[in-house]
């Protein structure tokens, strides 16, 4: 997968297990380590984890990181200390950098497991997302389906128009 020469589609239902590992179906694993090994999991919405290649993640955030210590240093910010504690915060437990272990298992760390509201041995959907790979906790997946659904030919027709 180039940066966004393949799309990454598919559903899958995977078992998270006692040393929570998760392993990550072949038709995602391959094009999404196309790029590297080195991959970014990232919490994104509520009961979902996204899996991005370090090589699109990175720059991604470092622009936004990059514009934020510019308006810093220009004293742009001295009168929203509040919202930039707040955006320090979600960015220092927001994302990890990780590798997969052999088998294409991932190992969800602490406080990402939480955050996905997951237990061992409790039944995951592995999403593609087209750019990147979701894993959602199994309600979390429902609901959004549910609401996002309708949508979906007019997001089609926006999207190849």
């Amino acid at each position: 997968m180039s940066a966004v020469a393949d799309l990454l589609i598919g559903e899958f239902v995977r078992t998270l297990d006692e040393r929570h590992r998760l392993a990550l179906p072949a038709e995602l694993c391959a094009p999404l380590l196309a790029i590297g090994p080195r991959l970014v999991l990232a919490k994104e919405r509520i009961g979902c984890l996204s899996l991005w290649p370090a090589a699109i993640w990175k720059p991604r955030i470092d622009a936004a990181i990059d514009v934020v210590r510019s308006k810093l240093q220009a004293g742009l910010l001295s009168q929203r200390v509040g919202q930039l504690q707040d955006m320090g915060r979600l960015l220092s437990t927001r994302h990890k950098v990780i590798s997969l272990a052999e088998r294409g298992r991932l190992v969800v760390p602490e406080g990402f497991r939480e955050f996905l509201a997951v237990e061992p041995n409790a039944e995951l959907v592995v999403v593609g997302a087209a750019v990147c790979v979701e894993i959602w906790q199994p309600a979390a997946w429902n609901a959004f389906v549910t609401a996002a659904m309708p949508e979906f030919r007019q997001r089609m027709d926006d999207l190849t128009a």
